[in-house]
Protein backbone atom coordinates (compact mmCIF):
# COMPACT_ATOMS: atom_id res chain seq x y z
CA UNK A 1 0.00 0.00 0.00
CA UNK A 2 2.85 2.33 0.89
CA UNK A 3 4.47 1.79 -2.53
CA UNK A 4 1.21 2.33 -4.40
CA UNK A 5 0.70 5.64 -2.60
CA UNK A 6 4.29 6.66 -3.39
CA UNK A 7 3.91 5.79 -7.07
CA UNK A 8 0.56 7.60 -7.23
CA UNK A 9 2.12 10.76 -5.78
CA UNK A 10 5.03 10.56 -8.21
CA UNK A 11 2.66 10.19 -11.16
CA UNK A 12 0.55 13.15 -10.00
CA UNK A 13 3.62 15.37 -9.57
CA UNK A 14 4.94 14.34 -12.99
CA UNK A 15 1.52 15.09 -14.55
CA UNK A 16 1.42 18.55 -12.96
CA UNK A 17 4.92 19.32 -14.27
CA UNK A 18 3.99 18.18 -17.79
CA UNK A 19 0.78 20.25 -17.69
CA UNK A 20 2.68 23.33 -16.46
CA UNK A 21 5.23 22.98 -19.28
CA UNK A 22 2.49 22.60 -21.91
CA UNK A 23 0.59 25.55 -20.42
CA UNK A 24 3.71 27.75 -20.73
CA UNK A 25 4.09 26.69 -24.37
CA UNK A 26 0.45 27.45 -25.06
CA UNK A 27 0.75 30.82 -23.31
CA UNK A 28 3.81 31.71 -25.39
CA UNK A 29 2.01 30.78 -28.59
CA UNK A 30 -1.06 32.80 -27.52
CA UNK A 31 1.12 35.84 -26.69
CA UNK A 32 2.87 35.46 -30.07
CA UNK A 33 -0.41 35.22 -31.97
CA UNK A 34 -1.90 38.16 -30.06
CA UNK A 35 0.98 40.64 -30.17
CA UNK A 36 3.73 39.56 -32.57
CA UNK A 37 2.28 37.78 -35.58
CA UNK A 38 1.37 40.97 -37.46
CA UNK A 39 5.03 41.92 -37.90
CA UNK A 40 7.14 38.88 -36.97
CA UNK A 41 7.13 35.29 -38.19
CA UNK A 42 8.99 32.39 -36.70
CA UNK A 43 11.55 31.76 -39.42
CA UNK A 44 10.79 34.17 -42.30
CA UNK A 45 11.44 37.90 -42.48
CA UNK A 46 8.24 39.95 -42.45
CA UNK A 47 7.82 43.61 -41.49
CA UNK A 48 10.05 42.88 -38.51
CA UNK A 49 12.90 40.40 -38.17
CA UNK A 50 12.11 36.70 -37.82
CA UNK A 51 12.30 35.03 -34.44
CA UNK A 52 15.18 32.92 -35.76
CA UNK A 53 17.07 36.11 -36.59
CA UNK A 54 16.28 37.70 -33.22
CA UNK A 55 17.22 34.53 -31.31
CA UNK A 56 20.59 34.40 -33.07
CA UNK A 57 21.53 37.87 -31.77
CA UNK A 58 19.68 38.56 -28.51
CA UNK A 59 19.45 37.38 -24.91
CA UNK A 60 16.17 36.92 -23.06
CA UNK A 61 16.78 40.18 -21.20
CA UNK A 62 17.32 42.13 -24.44
CA UNK A 63 14.20 40.64 -26.01
CA UNK A 64 12.09 41.45 -22.97
CA UNK A 65 13.45 45.01 -22.77
CA UNK A 66 12.73 45.61 -26.47
CA UNK A 67 9.16 44.36 -26.10
CA UNK A 68 8.52 46.41 -22.97
CA UNK A 69 10.16 49.67 -24.13
CA UNK A 70 11.26 49.61 -27.77
CA UNK A 71 11.71 53.38 -27.94
CA UNK A 72 14.39 53.24 -25.24
CA UNK A 73 16.05 50.10 -26.62
CA UNK A 74 16.23 50.34 -30.41
CA UNK A 75 19.45 52.39 -30.51
CA UNK A 76 21.03 50.35 -27.72
CA UNK A 77 20.40 47.19 -29.77
CA UNK A 78 21.84 48.73 -32.94
CA UNK A 79 18.68 49.50 -34.91
CA UNK A 80 18.54 52.73 -36.96
CA UNK A 81 14.83 53.28 -36.39
CA UNK A 82 11.98 51.87 -34.37
CA UNK A 83 8.63 50.80 -35.77
CA UNK A 84 7.70 48.51 -32.91
CA UNK A 85 4.99 49.62 -30.49
CA UNK A 86 5.44 49.11 -26.76
CA UNK A 87 3.43 46.32 -25.21
CA UNK A 88 2.29 46.14 -21.60
CA UNK A 89 2.66 42.48 -20.75
CA UNK A 90 2.79 40.60 -17.47
CA UNK A 91 6.23 39.36 -16.43
CA UNK A 92 5.08 35.80 -17.11
CA UNK A 93 4.02 36.77 -20.65
CA UNK A 94 7.35 38.52 -21.31
CA UNK A 95 9.24 35.49 -20.09
CA UNK A 96 7.05 33.12 -22.13
CA UNK A 97 7.48 35.07 -25.38
CA UNK A 98 11.25 35.55 -24.91
CA UNK A 99 11.65 31.80 -24.30
CA UNK A 100 9.48 31.10 -27.36
CA UNK A 101 11.59 33.44 -29.51
CA UNK A 102 14.82 31.89 -28.22
CA UNK A 103 13.51 28.42 -29.08
CA UNK A 104 14.11 29.38 -32.74
CA UNK A 105 17.85 29.87 -32.22
CA UNK A 106 19.72 27.95 -34.90
CA UNK A 107 16.60 27.19 -36.96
Amino acid sequence: MKYILGYSCAIMIFSVLIFAENTDSMNAKKVFETYCWGCHHQSAEAFGPSFASIAAKRSAEEIEAMIADPEAMFLVLGYKRNAMPAFTLKDSELKAISEYILSFKGK
